[in-house]
């Protein structure tokens, strides 16, 4: 299922009556550079793979790399703008997050969801945990970060 666009050509906002297990969303694209790597990393993760091409190359990343936090931020930018346009927004409850591989300055990257289970709320009716598996790829369509966050989605108003 994608997200059918509305009367203005923008996606329709979607609530827990609209998604069933399977359906799948895929986001827009950012591209990322060294600029954003660095400026991520002085700020928020300054280890020498992230923040100086020279020291990278003898590290165990063998170059620049980006910060997983940084991937991460990345991929929920995305999803929030292009991926799964929730109504109530993207309400996380915890979740595995991986990163199999490093983002690369260079990396196009983008994000493929598919919702795995819908289980209803038996406390608060009217919401469910909704449980996602979100592939970030790059360019190559090489995954570099696995997400399978839980979501608190609710259902249309009355």
């Amino acid at each position: 299922m994608v997200a059918l666009p509305d009367d203005t050509g923008a996606k329709r906002a979607l609530y827990l009556e609209d998604l069933s297990v399977g359906d799948r969303f895929q986001s827009g694209e950012h591209a990322l550079d060294v600029a954003q790597i660095k400026a991520f990393a002085l700020q928020f993760d300054p280890q020498p793979f992230h923040t100086d091409e020279e020291a990278a190359k003898n590290t165990f990343f063998g170059g620049l790399a980006a910060s997983g936090w940084h991937t991460a931020a990345l991929t929920m930018k995305l999803l929030v703008e292009s991926g799964i346009p929730l109504a109530e927004g993207i309400i996380g409850s915890g979740g595995e997050l991986q990163w199999p591989k490093p983002t690369r300055p260079g990396d196009v990257l983008h994000v493929v969801s598919e919702v795995l289970e819908i289980a209803p709320s038996r406390s608060k009716p009217g919401r469910a945990m909704v449980t996602m598996r979100c592939r970030t790829l790059n360019q190559l369509g090489e995954v570099v970060q696995y997400f399978s966050p839980k979501l608190v989605v609710h259902a249309r108003p009355a």
